[in-house]
């Protein structure tokens, strides 16, 4: 990217971070609160609206309506009742006061009745005085009857022409007020519903408009502000894939177009450091191909150039050399393999019951003549009494040769390695220590890289220690490193029993 386009990519960058300090996932909340106090709050109105009618009709359903029946029917039933206490008076007949006892006993039930219906000051009012009304009465009748048995009818007869009909008319004078009573409270609670919904329609229409409003400014502005500045990252991007990479972007918004200006920048640095990585892999890959193919083409120009006949002495050493050249050349093919399933996540680990203190005896045995020509004492520790463990027994065989061979490449003759199993209940611990050279600390974060190697100068291919992760990472476990540059290396592989 030339100059010119670094500098537009800097001053788009720098219009999206001044247009607000703010993350955009705020705004998005502040917006979308809003609008949802809005409606929350006109649907507690239209909800309270709803409750009061809803109220309004259970009154009138559950508690008006039995209220006005019962005190219509102990009104209706004075009338029938004055008849049937002459009938019984003049008559003189037993069956009528039985009658009369029978209907006075239902009217004084209802009016005991209308009590639990009774709401206002009113309502109790009319119902006491009707009930104390409709009791003096019965006391009245009672003396009616006990001055006809004894034969006194003219005083029984006056006093049901004026006692008894004054009560019985302050009796329906009281349920009639009564009734009055009830209507007008459930005229008055019909009339506040009606003044509550006028009130909670205006409010829910003016405060849906408001949120309708706000909803439609708040995602214009958040819209704008987003399209805007993700063009001008989209921009900024298209010349990036179509030039060099620039070098990284000052980014001071803390909004999510911050965040992704800084993926920008994080990600031109890892293309930038995947191409680095890749020239270094071409470089030694080539370099470490170069040289056994050129043994064996030189071992295959003289082989070509003698009788055929048996192999000298000669012709012996150079098929050596050629059988050496292609094991490198096989290993190091499968290595690249191996790492690239493992990266892939391609690997199908075949898990068998296995050993793994004896597993790391065989690998040591593998190792003992590396670490006698290298001039390294090679040992092996065993902790503890319990290694049994399911995993794939070739990958692990590997990992341990891996680190062991490692260990012995970077630690100078005279020097020892050490290869520990622990019983680390709940898991099983590898340790593969050294006295070698270490590993400077700039380079033990990348350790595990691919191809990233500490030591350069000492040959290898930089895999060996990314496929010990790559195993490690299958089963589940774990690889650290520590090192003192100058004074060795301690590599801890943890796996999980279960």
């Amino acid at each position: 990217m030339d100059g010119a386009g670094h500098a537009r990519v800097g001053r788009w960058l720098r219009e999206a971070r001044n247009l607000s300090g703010m993350r955009l996932s705020s705004k998005i909340f502040l917006a979308s609160a809003l609008v949802i106090v809005v409606l929350a709050g006109v649907s507690a109105l239209s909800l309270g609206a709803v409750g009061g009618l809803v109220s309004v009709n259970r009154e009138i359903t559950t508690r008006t309506i039995p209220a006005l029946s019962l005190a219509a029917s102990a009104r209706d039933a004075i009338q029938p009742l004055l008849r049937l206490e002459a009938s019984a008076l003049v008559l003189g007949d037993r069956r009528y006061t039985m009658a009369w006892a029978e209907l006075a006993e239902q009217i004084a039930e209802d009016l005991e009745r209308l009590a639990e219906y009774a709401q206002s000051e009113r309502e109790e009012l009319h119902r006491r005085e009707a009930s104390a009304a409709f009791e003096e009465y019965r006391r009245i009748v009672a003396e009616e009857q006990a001055l006809l048995q004894r034969g006194d009818r003219a005083r029984a007869l006056r006093l049901t022409d004026t006692a008894a009909r004054v009560l019985s008319e302050q009796v329906r004078e009281s349920l009639n007020g009564l009734m009055r009573a009830t209507r007008e409270r459930v005229l008055a609670a019909q009339a506040e519903a009606a003044r509550l919904e006028t009130r909670t329609w205006t409010a829910a229409v003016m405060a849906l408009g408001a949120s309708v409003g706000l909803a439609l400014l708040g995602a214009a502005i958040i819209a704008r502000r987003m399209t805007h500045s993700l063009d001008l990252l989209s921009s900024a991007t298209a010349e990036v894939a179509a030039g060099a990479f620039c070098t990284p972007i000052a980014v001071e918004s803390r909004d999510e177009i911050g965040a992704l200006a800084r993926s920008f920048n994080s990600m031109a640095t890892q293309l930038r450091h995947m191409e680095e990585t890749k020239r270094e892999f071409f470089a030694a890959v080539s370099h470490e191909f170069r040289s056994p193919l050129t043994s064996i083409r030189g071992a295959i120009d003289l082989l070509h150039q003698g009788a055929p006949g048996p192999l000298t002495e000669k012709q012996e050493r150079l098929t050596d050399i050629i059988g050496r050249s292609s094991e490198r050349l096989l290993g190091l093919a499968n290595q690249i393999l191996e790492m690239s399933r493992l990266r892939a996540g391609l690997v199908e680990l075949d898990r068998k019951p296995l050993d793994l203190a004896v597993l790391v005896d065989r690998a040591i045995e593998e190792l003992h003549p590396q670490a006698a020509e290298a001039g390294v004492a090679l040992q092996c520790e065993r902790y503890g009494n319990h290694f049994a463990y399911l995993g794939d027994e070739e990958r692990l065989y590997q990992l341990v040769v891996n680190l062991g061979a490692n260990a012995i490449r970077f630690t100078p003759r005279g020097g020892r390695v050490v290869v520990r199993a622990i019983d680390a209940s709940p898991e099983l611990e590898l340790q593969v220590e050294d006295t070698g050279v270490g590993i400077p600390a700039d380079a033990l974060p990348n350790i595990f890289d691919p191809y990233r190697q500490a030591h350069r100068d000492r040959g290898g291919t930089g895999l060996g220690l990314a496929i010990v992760q790559g195993v490690a990472k299958a089963h589940g476990g774990r690889v650290t490193a520590e090192s003192r540059e100058g004074k060795g290396s301690r590599f801890t592989v943890l796996f999980p029993r279960s």
